[in-house]
């Protein structure tokens, strides 16, 4: 039995096709009208995105359906990375903890059942850093429920005591990962370049708060709780996305049950990291070159 439904966020900008689908999914969800929902809308960053931002914004207005609606309406653009980072510190800072979501993923009825589970039941272990609700297309069968070293950003939650421990300055990062010997677990065993990733973040040319994310939490030894079936899809690989292309690579299934969440040892599954590699690794036959940009523009968005 859930006490209380954690507050959600939902990060938003100009596709209002998309955040309406995002937020009719989310209000399928039982625990929907127990949640507290605070939508972010970024600001335009180009005088020909402002009558889509203006739509967005009327229709996230006109949400119902959740124990309340706010919006924040940036007066500037400040791209995601920055609207995901301060608006995740605000919701932890106000609430402890907190379910985010973006404009283009569409979430199982059982999605907040799920991450409030998870949420209530690893509440107190220091060592398990967030809540993911997506999973890759592997091959392999997975357990109910499995830790992974690391974090991840397509439907996640997470506590303040937990995302206290995010280092914004890539450098340090990097130097961490080198020193503790951990940037081969990084690239899932040499599966795919995270830590080419993080190398760009450090020069420059990108500006994920993702890549940061996954890499202060592997670095702090931090874990998070994956379903075994994906809760959610990804539309927005449709090439209407400002960091993202047309593509079929992360295409699920939605599981059409709950899934149970029990407690489990408090280590790094074997079997579905390895799973994970291979799903990396398993890319590479239908093209590297774009199996690689696909991935790459996949991680991106989250700026």
């Amino acid at each position: 039995m859930i006490a209380a439904a954690a507050p959600i966020c939902l990060f938003a900008y100009k596709r209002p096709l998309h955040v309406k689908q995002a937020i009719d999914a989310l209000r399928r969800n039982p625990l929907a009208s127990r949640s507290h929902l605070v939508i972010y809308s970024d600001g335009a960053k180009v005088a020909g995105d402002v009558s889509a931002v203006q739509e967005v914004r009327s229709a996230c207005h006109a949400v119902s359906g959740f124990a309340s609606v706010r919006v924040v309406e940036r007066e500037s653009n400040l791209g995601l990375s920055r609207s995901v980072i301060s608006g995740v510190t605000e919701m932890c800072n106000t609430f402890g903890r907190v379910i985010v979501v973006e404009d283009d993923l569409v979430v199982s009825p059982y999605f907040l059942d799920y991450m409030n589970a998870a949420l209530d039941l690893y509440e107190t272990d220091a060592s398990v850093f967030s809540i993911h609700g997506y999973v890759f297309p592997v091959r392999a069968s997975l357990p109910e429920t499995f830790f992974l070293l690391g974090a991840d950003c397509w439907g996640w939650a997470t506590w303040s005591r937990a995302w206290r421990n995010f280092e914004a300055d890539g450098s340090k990062l990097m130097e961490g990962l080198s020193r503790a010997k951990l940037l081969g677990r990084f690239d899932f065993d040499g599966a795919y370049d995270y830590s080419g990733m993080l190398q760009q973040q450090i020069d420059g040319r990108i500006d994920s708060w993702a890549i940061r994310w996954q890499a202060s939490a592997l670095l702090m030894g931090g874990l998070t709780l994956y379903p075994g079936r994906s809760l959610l899809r990804n539309i927005g690989f449709d090439d209407t996305g400002t960091h993202s292309s047309a593509t079929t690579e992360f295409d699920v299934e939605i599981s059409d049950a709950p899934i149970r969440v029990n407690r489990i040892p408090l280590i790094e599954n074997e079997a579905a990291l390895a799973a994970f590699a291979d799903y990396y690794r398993a890319l590479r036959p239908k093209g590297i070159k774009r199996a690689v940009l696909s991935l790459k523009r996949a991680l991106r968005r989250f700026l």
